[in-house]
């Protein structure tokens, strides 16, 4: 065989290795996921209302939403650079069982009624949905650029699974809190402690090997003297798409937590039952992460600018219906929530395309870790500031604000393709 045959077969190899190692990765994440969507529920349902409760006014109902989309944010950072360093296996592993024990500590703040540890605890329970959002990526690191809105989307999908029924096991969850003397809105993160510690251990156990180490030792291997020189001309020619991404993300990322934060609230204010509640919450959560097979395929096709302007528009119309929907009906409620969730699932596929495709694996970790900080922090103020909008205005100016805000996702996308 001459010595360009056997290079070729090597290739062929190689990437007939690395295709394995891709589909076995996607599905550990896949796994991990639905354990994690179960975990996330908890503080975007009960958290503004456990707030409310141990607070007594509504100004401060933003505050749980503020703080776990903070301790997401910080976390994402230490994730990020974790992950780089030694492997998305341990990064994501270790932000999931750090989520997991802030859970608890949830619990053992509302039991107590101590207010400094349910927030110092809500920080912490930051940290699993963060490895929830960054196990996205993992699905990435060995998929081919036709593939990666597709992947990013197979992982998000999974999360749909516990994502939609911890929101609606929130009765349930809450007898079984009660039973063992703990208060009624603490149960769903009980649920949220075990799914997120769950979670930790599947990655940790059988993410091997590892997807984003595999990639960059596949890289070496390749091109063992390029590949500095590839990491430069990335880092040069990757900054347009890394600002265009990261923009699509935080934007819609503050319109969709400002709403959702204070949907329950305004739900109660009307008359809803914590089941009404539940149900408007499990349906936004399943918009949020469902569509996202069809939202990959979409983005990979089409194309990420296309499916980020839809993100824009999508995201107006969720705000001008939750805006004119009366407070007493639930078929708008929820048609306004599940439109929210919509708008942010596209923002964030073709968003997270970009910023994969801006990246390499000698530094996408860092990078993405250090994106999603941005993310989190954008959360964290809309959560923060929606409780003072409704506390000072109504709900339904807050909704019409979210949905001005979004219109600037098209703008932004625009220019980037007028750029390119």
């Amino acid at each position: 065989m001459t010595d360009g045959s056997q290079l070729m077969q090597d290739r062929a190899d190689n990437r007939s290795l690395q295709d394995s190692i891709f589909r076995r990765s996607l599905w550990i994440v896949v796994i991990s996921q639905i354990f994690g969507g179960a975990g996330i529920s908890a503080g975007v349902t009960v958290g503004a209302l456990l707030a409310q409760d141990m607070l007594g006014t509504d100004s401060g109902a933003g505050v749980p939403s503020a703080l776990l989309t903070l301790g997401s944010a910080l976390s994402a950072l230490l994730i990020g650079r974790m992950s780089q360093r030694f492997g998305r296996r341990k990064g994501l592993a270790s932000g999931f069982i750090v989520g997991g024990f802030g859970a608890i500590g949830v619990i053992l703040a509302a039991q107590y009624e101590l207010l400094s540890l349910l927030f110092l605890s809500l920080l912490l329970y930051g940290a699993g949905t963060a490895a929830n959002l960054q196990a996205r990526y993992a699905g990435t690191d060995l998929a081919k650029p036709t593939q990666r809105a597709k992947a990013v989307s197979i992982s998000m999908v999974s999360t749909t699974f516990g994502a939609v029924a911890g929101p609606n096991l929130v009765h349930v969850t809450g007898d079984v809190a009660e039973q063992l003397g703990l208060p009624a809105l603490s149960g769903l993160f009980v649920l949220a402690a075990a799914a997120f510690l769950l979670a930790g251990i599947v990655l940790l156990i059988f993410l091997r090997p590892d997807p984003l180490l595999f990639a960059k030792r596949m890289l070496d291997q390749s091109q063992p003297n390029q590949s500095s020189q590839i990491d430069v001309e990335a880092a040069r020619g990757s900054q347009k798409g890394l600002v265009v991404g990261t923009t699509v993300m935080v934007l819609t990322q503050i319109v969709m937590v400002a709403v959702m934060t204070m949907t329950p609230i305004h739900m109660m204010h009307h008359g809803h039952t914590f089941g009404d509640v539940g149900l408007v919450i499990g349906i936004h959560i399943g918009a949020m992460y469902f569509p996202s097979l069809i939202t990959g395929i979409l983005v990979d096709k089409i194309g990420r600018v296309a499916m980020s302007i839809a993100s824009g528009a999508v995201l107006l119309l969720a705000g001008v219906v939750a805006a004119t929907a009366p407070g007493d009906s639930m078929a708008l409620l929820i048609t306004a929530l599940a439109l929210l969730g919509l708008g942010w699932n596209l923002g964030l596929i073709s968003g997270t395309a970009m910023v994969v495709d801006a990246t390499v694996p000698a530094n996408r970790a860092k990078k993405q870790g250090s994106i999603d900080v941005l993310v989190g922090l954008s959360g964290a103020s809309g959560g923060a500031l929606s409780g003072m909008v409704v506390a000072h205005s109504s709900y339904a100016a807050l909704s019409l604000a979210g949905g001005a805000l979004a219109l600037l996702l098209i703008p932004v996308v625009i220019w980037s393709r007028r750029a390119s």
